[in-house]
């Protein structure tokens, strides 16, 4: 027994088992957690080595080349670089998105075991770290305070990060900015010569005299003691009463006859101003898998708790909170779904005309919409914006098969069929065409599944998604909807005679509004039109195909001559901007701050009531730790993070605003360069285009690099933000040790640059210990003894025998420049330029920079490969290409199954090219540029377009079977298909509205697809309405004039045959 006999006969088995899918799936909802977007661990493994004291070159030299070159050969690696810079070589392995990146760690660690005893003394073991998107902080939040600054660092410590750390799902919490309390013994470099004391001799008398450690038992009669030595220094004023040395005559050096005691805050190297005020910013994480929204909402709670605790000077901003945007971007796409709905219903409900028939189907969306939960459950999947995305795009399609079952079975009730045998034979004639085109649509969305990149990850839940609730929507098509129709349904009402049919029309007259009054009759005259239409553009075939492929000709115009920009991914408007500014190699900590300060008050001025908070760091990080693999701090830059109103609270784009900050910047002649971007959420990628420069020579490259820039900046307008990765070439000072000198004092190369490092950057002592809290003791000479090259000429060294002798006796000093850093890709030197689009398309701002390349004499040993954002739109589009042919034949395999027919699937495939007409005419109207997600428009648009051709194809071919002329059956078809075939594309139509419309935050990476979807299937639908059945009509009565010759030459042979037959025998009877 069929399917949907089995399920009309059992309406209450029918009826529970889709109440238990959507239990299922309503149960599963409430487990989901929710998220930005589909977990995506980027494939990148970072080998992170330290080698203090070493500058660039001699890490990549002695480290980064080495690491390399060992862990080139690791399997299924696309790209390695590097990054050598003072104290630190990072290596980047790149691998496919989607690979195994557990498996390559391990192979990593055995390659980094086989090298590293062949890295340098004192060179770090190599710390493997896996970048995964937990890794990225998920809320800020910045702390200013007036009389309690100095003990912020304690206060957060104690009071906030031990509270937050309790909460579920919370990663890592770090604190950047606040001050640290520091006690510096700064020492009189003329008062240890005098006394002939080093730093180092210093330095170990404060830690010698700072104990607190065991020093055995002792009995004593019946009991036994632990001994204990207790010396540490209870306030730092102790130190000054320590004996450093005695002198002949036997006086006592104290401390404090050698040195200041300042009890007081780390030196000044990363500033941190939170809306202008001294402040630290409080960085939190969570863990693999945890609920971003639902761990957001307990730090805030705990947040409020926390504040009213602290001392009533600390203030507490908000400066990103990533669930946010992400709760803004699920309500906005569940916004988009409900007006999906509201839309679809309405089409139906317009078209069909009856109650019964609406609520019938729009029980089918709910249905099929909630098994996606009940996948994401089963799969550890979170519901985020593409998950939203993919219940938006589904649910104009989840009507589809229902439509066509519902709108069949009312045909034949109003055949005089009654509801039970109508839902039998209506599903009956369909049910194959109905899965035939389910099959077209997986076909479509499973190949999705299957791309790979970024894009890859992103589609596949997509892809899967929309797999899933199109197949349960098409069981329900020929499940329910024939059980809920056979008893939901009234049969057609007859007459016992025409008095009783005239009093039921005056009464139905009598009613202000009925159905059959307004779009009833507009519907009959709309088909009796087509018909009509059709059946001329039946007797003018070739006309009417002319002038289809000069519309489809003109058409692809636009996009032949790049009228239509390419862009990667939609760029979303978040609230955020974030601003890095670069001043000369060199410049003071005090000067930038200078610099940091007033560009504060041009940030206010330019932004105004639309800037809500921005969090300014400028300087250097010693302690920055994981953030070293991204970027490097140091004292000439500049880095603000700004958080505006919301989209819809201000008049200005962020676009806008950027271009404001970047007017304000340009007009800094200390600004060597500078950066305003989108703050990324996460959700999107950046539009940039990077230059990848490659050449071995620093001079020549960094020529190069500049000269192009200054074309660019020049001749390209819609170039913006164009920096050089490679910071200018800095100062140094090179300090070559004779070595015979330094044998003769009992001295090497180590320890003399040790004693440097003490006089200079400070010798650690130990800690001094208040509740609980350790702080550092440092000892170094006074900042007057060590501001020159003088002074540093000057410094101190004890020899082995306890001799004084100057530096410059040991050591020659001279002042040279080298890069700051060294980047390599693929074990070559390179370095990036990368220039940001504004208004203009990715694509046009690569042929626009290119046309500057080759403009400019590039030296032989040089080339420059466009990479980054552009790169990955090559790639993407390249397999997305490759992707639609794949799919193409896919289908044609499904149709051609279908209807036993080679040709027939070419027939319908012609409306494809037609859907292209609509997408371009679509992007040229609203300005859009065509991206990532438009492109996935473009190739959804092959299933959707091929349903339409496939209800009519198929509907002409029963016709045909029942004994109908051609033409006739193509006019009769086209006219009682043509309701159907617009209602599913109206659906689909309307539920693409609210994607394509909505301005919510980040919905905006979707907009692209709702208007290429709308545009094609707008144009291909009526396209499609014509050209097949024209097609249809010129193919088949070629095959019907084949036939017939056929048939013919059949006859005329069977007739010589008789004839023969004849005289055979008359001869034999003669």
């Amino acid at each position: 027994m069929a399917i949907y006999k089995t399920a009309i006969n059992k309406p209450i088995t029918t009826g529970l088992v889709f109440v238990a899918v959507i239990i299922l799936g309503l149960f599963s909802l409430s487990r989901l957690p929710i998220d930005q977007m589909p977990e995506m661990d980027p494939p990148y493994i970072t080998v992170m080595t330290t080698y203090a004291g070493a500058n660039g070159s001699e890490i990549e030299t002695n480290i980064t080349k080495i690491i390399e070159n060992s862990l080139n050969s690791v399997d299924g690696l696309k790209n390695i670089t590097s990054s050598s810079r003072d104290n630190i070589s990072v290596v980047t392995l790149e691998f496919e998105w989607g690979s195994n990146l557990d498996e390559s760690m391990n192979d990593i660690r055995s390659y980094i075991d086989l090298i590293y005893d062949n890295l340098p003394d004192g060179v770090s073991r190599p710390m493997i770290l896996k970048i995964n998107s937990s890794s990225f902080p998920i809320i800020q939040f910045g702390f200013t305070a007036d009389e309690s600054y100095s003990g912020l660092d304690k206060i957060i410590d104690d009071q906030v990060t031990n509270e937050l750390n309790r909460i579920d799902g919370i990663g890592n919490i770090t604190v950047s900015g606040a001050p640290e309390r520091y006690v510096y013994i700064d020492l009189d470099a003329k008062q240890l010569d005098a006394y002939n004391l080093s730093v180092e001799m210093v330095g170990n008398a404060i830690s010698t005299n700072n104990l607190d450690m065991a020093s055995g038992t002792v009995k004593m009669g019946k009991e036994q003691y632990q001994m204990r030595v207790k010396g540490e220094y209870v306030e730092s004023s102790d130190i000054n009463d320590i004996v450093v040395t005695t002198t002949q005559t036997g006086k006592q050096i104290f401390v404090r006859d050698l040195a200041t005691v300042k009890d007081t805050i780390k030196d000044l190297s990363l500033d941190e101003k939170i809306n202008g005020r001294d402040g630290a910013r409080l960085i939190i994480t969570k863990q693999t898998g945890a609920n971003t929204v639902a761990i957001a909402k307990e730090v805030r709670k705990k947040m409020a708790e926390i504040k009213k605790q602290l001392p009533p000077d600390i203030n507490i901003t908000m400066i990103y909170d990533s669930s946010e945007g992400i709760q803004n971007s699920i309500n906005g796409l569940s916004e988009s779904i409900f007006y999906a709905l509201l839309f679809v219903v309405l089409v139906v409900f317009v078209f069909l005309g009856e109650w019964r028939s609406t609520i019938i189907i729009g029980l089918t969306i709910p249905i099929s919409l909630v098994t996606s939960f009940i996948y994401l459950l089963v799969t550890d999947s979170s519901l985020n914006i593409v998950s939203m995305a993919s219940l938006t795009i589904a649910i104009g399609m989840v009507v589809d098969d229902a439509i066509v079952v519902l709108e069949n079975i009312t045909k034949h009730i109003e055949r005089g069929e009654n509801p039970r045998e109508a839902a039998i034979c209506a599903t009956n004639e369909v049910w194959i065409s109905v899965i035939a085109t389910t099959l077209v649509i997986v076909a479509v969305f499973v190949p999705l599944t299957m791309l790979t990149g970024m894009a890859g990850i992103m589609f596949k839940e997509l892809g899967w998604i929309v797999t899933i609730v199109v197949c349960v929507s098409t069981t329900t098509a020929i499940t329910l909807i024939p059980m809920l129709a056979s008893k939901m349904l009234k049969e057609k009402k007859f007459f016992v005679n025409k008095d009783e049919e005239a009093a039921y029309k005056a009464k139905q007259a009598k009613k202000k509004l009925t159905f059959d009054k307004t779009f009833g009759r507009i519907f009959r005259s709309i088909e009796h039109a087509y018909a009509n239409l059709l059946r001329w553009c039946l007797h003018h075939k070739v006309p009417t195909l002319l002038f289809a492929l000069v519309l489809f000709a003109v058409s692809m115009i636009p996009f032949a001559t790049g009228m239509i920009g390419m862009d990667f991914m939609k760029e979303q408007d978040n609230g955020r901007i974030s601003v890095t500014v670069e001043l000369q190699r060199g410049t003071r900590i005090e000067e930038t701050l200078k610099t940091a300060r007033n560009i504060e008050k041009d940030l206010q001025d330019a932004l105004g009531d639309d800037l809500l908070v921005y969090s300014t760091s400028a300087g250097s990080n010693d302690d920055a730790g994981f953030a070293a693999l991204f970027n490097s701090t140091t004292n000439n830059k500049i880095s603000i993070t700004v958080r505006t109103t919301k989209k819809y609270e201000r008049k200005r784009s962020l676009n806008d605003m950027q271009e404001a900050i970047r007017q304000k910047l340009a007009q800094y002649p200390e600004i060597i360069t500078y950066q305003v971007t989108r703050g990324s959420m996460g959700g999107g990628a950046s539009n940039q285009l990077d230059l990848e420069i490659y050449g071995y020579d620093f001079d020549q490259t960094n020529i190069y690099a500049h000269d192009l820039k200054k074309l660019i900046d020049d001749n390209v307008k819609g170039a913006r933000d164009t920096k050089i990765s490679r910071d200018e070439d800095r100062a140094e000072l090179k300090i070559t040790f004779d070595k015979q000198k330094l044998a003769l004092h009992g001295l090497n190369d180590a320890a003399v640059a040790a004693y440097v490092r003490y006089r200079v950057n400070g010798m650690p002592c130990g800690y001094l210990k208040e509740d609980g809290e350790e702080y550092d003791i440092v000892c170094r000479l006074k900042e007057e003894y060590r501001n020159s090259i003088t002074d540093i000429e000057e410094l101190s060294i004890m020899t082995a025998t306890g001799q004084i002798v100057k530096l410059n006796e040991l050591a020659k000093i001279e002042e040279y420049w080298c890069p700051p850093n060294i980047e390599r890709k693929n074990r070559q030197r390179y370095l990036t330029l990368t220039v940001m689009p504004y208004k203009t398309s990715l694509k046009e701002l690569a042929v626009q920079v290119q046309e500057q390349i080759d403009q400019l004499d590039m030296p032989s040993d040089i080339h420059v490969h466009l990479g980054g954002s552009y790169e990955d739109q090559q790639e993407t589009f390249g397999d997305m290409g490759l992707l639609g042919l794949l799919i193409l034949l896919l289908v044609y395999i499904v149709m051609a199954s279908q209807f036993e027919s080679f040709s027939k699937p070419f027939i319908i495939m012609m409306s494809i090219p037609f859907a292209l007409t609509g997408v371009i005419i679509a992007l040229l109207i609203t300005g859009t540029n065509l991206d990532m997600i438009g492109a996935l428009g473009i190739i959804l648009l092959i299933g959707i377009v091929v349903k339409n051709g496939i209800v009519l194809v198929d509907y002409i071919n029963l016709m045909r079977e029942r004994g109908y002329e051609l033409n006739e059956a193509i006019a009769m078809s086209g006219e009682s298909r043509m309701r159907p075939v617009m209602m599913t594309a109206l659906t689909t139509i309307l539920g693409m509205i609210p994607m394509a419309t909505s301005a919510s935050e980040g919905s905006e990476m979707w907009t692209t697809m709702g208007i290429v979807v709308i545009g094609g299937l707008l144009i291909s639908t009526l396209i499609t309405l014509i050209v097949v059945p024209v097609l249809y009509g010129l193919m088949e009565r070629k095959g019907d004039i084949e036939k017939q010759a056929k048939l013919r030459k059949k006859f005329i042979f069977m007739n010589i045959d008789l004839d023969n037959a004849a005289e055979n025998k008359k001869e034999e009877s003669l």
